[in-house]
This record gives structure tokens, sequence and C-alpha cells, in this order.
């Protein structure tokens, strides 16, 4: 069963065996909050698809491409570029597409009352940010390299860094999350969330260092392309 929205966002995995494993044994909560009935596939209805545009920012906020100035301040930490293109399939650009991304601080914590692990608040950083990709696709988001964070899984158990994504197309159905992850990060190996997506898909979560993005002596560039459907597709979690 497949659904699109006109933009081209799939609302189901082109192929099933790069979406996250679920139930996932290794990550804990998961096991919580998995149904434990085989869901039911409906066909959507127009009453399914329906819904706000996502061009023209009234629900979502308005737009926040650089998170590293707040308040008058400049963030703590490694400042990085993150910028790419979502696609859908045939690398066809999906203009007009709603993306924000959600991360920790360069010290690994949110800026969330939910998260009160030993680690410093940064006053100048609050890790949301949102932008609408252009008739090319594109989007770019200025921010710094998120810090690592114990999460409770298991036992000395490390979140490797991340960005979460959200990219919205033009009905609140047609809503996909994922996250990124950096190269040469050892913990990647090592974590239950990564790891509920099997290679060689898992790949397709982590960002790539693009020297054309890099600015000399500012800030290092990552690129990191959101395909929405077809064969190349991002791994993506239910939103």
């Amino acid at each position: 069963m497949d659904a699109v929205d006109e933009r081209g966002m799939s609302l189901f995995p082109d192929d099933p065996r790069s979406e996250p494993l679920r139930p996932h044994a290794a990550y804990k909560s998961s096991r919580l909050r998995e149904p434990t009935q085989t869901p039911i596939k409906v066909a959507p209805t127009p009453l399914d698809l329906s819904g706000p545009s996502a061009v023209g920012t009234a629900l979502e906020g308005g737009i926040v491409a650089d998170l590293t100035c707040l308040r008058g301040g400049v963030a703590a930490g490694q400042r990085v570029i993150v910028a790419g293109r979502v696609l859908a399939e045939n690398k066809r650009a999906v203009a007009g597409a709603l993306v924000e991304l959600w991360q920790a601080n360069a010290a690994g914590r949110y800026a969330h009352l939910g998260d009160q692990w030993d680690a410093p608040l940064d006053p100048h950083f609050d890790g949301v940010g949102r932008v609408i990709t252009d008739a090319g696709g594109h989007y770019r988001f200025v921010t710094v390299r998120p810090g690592a964070y114990p999460w409770g899984n298991h036992v000395n158990a490390w979140r490797p860094a991340h960005i979460h994504f959200s990219v919205l197309g033009q009905t609140i159905g047609a809503r996909l999350v994922t996250q990124m992850y950096f190269p040469d990060d050892p913990l990647i190996e090592l974590d239950p969330i990564a790891n509920a997506i099997p290679m060689p898909w898992r790949q397709r979560m982590v960002a790539r260092l693009d020297m054309t993005l890099t600015q000399p002596d500012w800030a290092l560039g990552y690129a990191f392309d959101i395909v929405l459907r077809g064969h190349h597709a991002t791994p993506m979690e239910p939103a």
C-alpha cells in the first residue's frame, strides 16, 4: 500500500527493511511503546490526508535557520553548517516542505525540563530550528555539534551525537521524522536506537563532511539529503 501527497511525500516505506525494527529488544523503552497486536492497514481517505498547509508557519512558528545566536549571545561549542536537499523519488526536489530540527547543546543537554542530567545548559542555545525548502528542495542550518549524553537504556549507555529532523509537507498526515548522525562517531555502533536500522540502510542517516559547505576559519559543513521515498529513501520513524 502506498500513499503520497502532491509533493511525493510517502506515508509508507518503499522498502520495509530500511525501517526501524519493531519492537527492538535492545532499545528497552520500545517494548512499552510498540503495539502488541498486528497493525491493520487501512487505505487512506481524503480526510486522512487533509490539513493546513505547512507553507506559512503560523502553526509551527517563524523561520530559525541560525541556532547559534540567541538572547544577545553566541552558543558554545563547535559551529557547524548542516545543509542538503529534500528529495522524492528519482531525485525530484521537494519544494516548500517545512524542515524542522531539534538537538542537544554542545554539552549534550536539551533545553527541556525533562532533561535533568548533570551537564550545563547554554543560555544562548535552545536547539530548535525551522526552514522552508526552496525551489530546488534545499535547506540549510547553522548550529553547533551536539554532545553525547547518557540515556539510561543500559549500564554506561551514551547516545551518539545526533540531530532530529522532521519534514512536513502540505498536509499534517505527511510528516516524516528521522535522525542524523555524524561520521566517524564510535558511539553509533554501540547505540541501540541507531542499530534498530539494519545495514546498509543505517548509513543513510550519517551525514557527510562536505568541504564545499565548510566555511574557512568559521564552521565545518555537513551534507545530509533527506530522501522521502524510492530506492534510496532515508529511514524514518513514525511521527
